[in-house]
């Protein structure tokens, strides 16, 4: 009978994908910036955010910080799957929008088309009532 110390499972590989287009989700909201890059189906490949890379408190807020999360994130994105073209879609009202679109220009990635995918409300729910102070 085999025991268990014997036994060894190796994991699975990871495997890499050369991808021509992606899909760049950017959501930008007034503390923090979430880049995450996807293939057309809409498998995550690689993110990034601007906590991730190293800031803290409201220095993830600012535009510098979501230009530094979109160039790592598409760093990754060419070195692991060879990502060339993307399309980007930006969401939320965060002020790193463009920086972050800038950012992945310098780094090589070639943008198809931008698109503003950010949620607005069509007169749905009520809103809650002013405060009495």
């Amino acid at each position: 009978m085999a025991t268990t110390k014997n036994i060894v499972k190796k994991g699975k590989r990871k495997r890499k994908i050369k991808i021509d287009t992606g899909v760049v989700y950017i959501k930008s909201t007034f503390n923090n910036t979430i880049v995450s890059i996807t293939d057309e189906t809409g498998c995550v490949l690689t993110w990034a955010s601007a906590g991730s890379i190293g800031m803290k408190g409201s220095r993830k807020g600012t535009a510098y910080a979501g230009g530094l999360a979109a160039q790592e994130a598409a760093k990754k994105a060419i070195k692991e799957n060879g990502i060339r073209n993307v399309i980007v879609k930006v969401k939320g009202p965060g002020s790193s929008r463009e920086t972050a679109i800038r950012s992945l220009e310098a780094q090589g990635l070639e943008i198809l088309s931008v698109q503003d995918i950010t949620p607005v409300p069509h007169n749905g729910c009520r809103s809650a009532r002013p405060r009495r102070v």
